[in-house]
């Protein structure tokens, strides 16, 4: 039996809760889209430090090495979402540390979102990646 005053109790339920199953949606596909980048971007970035600067050409300067991590790292970082930034630091005993960074800023199934809503900034959500190499030993990493 129904009563007269139920009738259309589960569209206004399904209009309240709609919105807030799109909002944990989109958390949660950015959240697993971020992990999985992290994850290909670290074996990428380590593949990139071992191949292009553990054993530099001869003459082959470290900003060139970074200029060629960087490159390739771009590469892999192509979509509208991602950036990848690397730089380089001197470590103890002749020890050089290359840093990759990863930005990534969430999107909207795939679509771009504001970097500001209700005028509260987001900022890109950060993830790093180094890796020490041993200048007198080519190709030996730390």
């Amino acid at each position: 039996m129904s009563v007269k005053g139920e009738s259309g109790q589960m569209t206004v339920e399904f209009v309240v809760v709609f919105p807030v199953l799109i909002i944990v949606a989109v958390i949660a596909v950015n959240a697993l889209l971020f992990l999985s980048e992290c994850a290909a971007f670290d074996r990428v970035a380590r593949e990139a430090v071992r191949v292009h600067a553990t054993s530099p050409a001869y003459g082959q300067s470290t900003e060139q090495s970074v200029a060629r991590v960087e490159q390739v790292l771009k590469g892999q970082c192509d979509k509208e979402y991602l950036d990848a930034r690397v730089s380089v630091s001197g470590g103890t005993l002749g020890h050089t540390r290359y840093t990759a960074e990863l930005l990534f800023r969430p999107t909207l199934f795939g679509m771009g979102m504001r970097s500001e809503v209700f005028g509260v900034s987001l900022p890109p959500l950060r993830h790093t990646v180094t890796m020490t190499v041993d200048a007198y030993k080519p190709g030996v990493l730390l």
